[in-house]
């Protein structure tokens, strides 16, 4: 699988995932399936990649927007814990 995204991104002309970015992205997808909904998860992956392209260049690397898009996400998750 790894060699296919790979060879996606270069066909969309775009650095390849690093390990830690793929681990990012794929951890934030199995909670957003499994906290919200999982027919929610490839909208939030899309939105969350036009949020990171669309940064304005702050000097910020790729792996640091996406961290910090990710955090946005966290953020909006429903909590694991039911609550009394």
């Amino acid at each position: 699988m790894a060699e296919w995204i790979d060879d996606l991104a270069t066909a969309f002309g775009l650095e390849p995932l690093s390990d830690r970015e793929s681990e990012e992205l794929l951890r934030i997808a199995r909670d957003v399936a499994h906290r919200v909904e999982r027919k929610d998860t490839p909208l939030a992956a899309f939105l969350l990649g036009m949020h990171v392209a669309a940064r304005p260049g702050d000097g910020s690397s790729r792996a640091e927007t996406l961290g910090a898009a990710v955090a946005e996400i966290q953020a909006l998750l429903p909590s694991t814990d039911p609550g009394p």
